[in-house]
């Protein structure tokens, strides 16, 4: 059986949230609160195994509320249920420690879908927000390009030698000879201002 905790503050929606779930088989609703003022001891005493969390709440933000949820039930996953598709509620509720984030416009079967998922281990999103969380990854990855200014070539062999590829290896990988690949290197070695590949490694780690 998967007991969910519901914090949404519109009423109707919560009360019709708790009825889809206990009319689903394997789900009970235990409990369900419009705000997050006596969630700490609410969770506490009821032990559910997902949190499903607006971000809209009053007083207290569901991104507030993550924050608290995790800091004190770290077994407890924590799905967000909000209208918000805007990159940064996204991106402060995943960071808070939400492991899903799907939108009220989402279909009866999407939310019970997304609730039995993140009990499993998953990572629900709506489609939407997926998106999103993929096109910022695409672009922190061409900031990062940008920001070293290399090539796409540089880009491969030096992504080879994190993965600890040898020299000889990226030549067969890329079919080219050893003193290019030693050519290359010593370009991205410039570019990003070290004389190491521990240090390139590093630097792009970080970054």
């Amino acid at each position: 059986m998967i007991k969910i905790a519901i914090v949404e503050d519109n009423n109707a929606l919560r009360q019709s949230l708790c009825a889809l779930l206990n009319q689903t088989e394997g789900m009970q609703c235990v409990v369900s609160l419009n705000n997050l003022l006596n969630v700490v001891s609410e969770l506490n005493r009821l032990k559910p195994d997902v949190v499903l969390m607006d971000i809209g709440l009053p007083n207290i933000s569901g991104i507030e509320g993550v924050r608290t949820v995790k800091e004190n039930f770290n077994t407890i996953e924590v799905l967000m249920f909000t209208v918000f598709e805007d990159d940064d509620k996204i991106f402060e509720a995943l960071k808070a420690g939400a492991s899903g984030y799907i939108l009220k416009k989402s279909p009866p079967e999407e939310i019970i879908e997304a609730v039995r998922s993140i009990y499993y281990g998953g990572s629900p999103m709506s489609a939407s927000i997926a998106r999103k969380v993929i096109s910022s990854f695409q672009n922190d990855y061409q900031n990062q390009k940008e920001d070293f200014l290399l090539t796409t070539r540089e880009n491969e062999i030096l992504h080879s030698l994190i993965d600890g590829l040898s020299y000889k290896k990226i030549a067969d990988k890329y079919f080219i000879s050893i003193s290019t690949v030693r050519t290359h290197i010593r370009h991205v070695y410039e570019k990003l201002h070290v004389n190491t590949k521990a240090q390139a490694v590093a630097k792009i780690l970080k970054k």
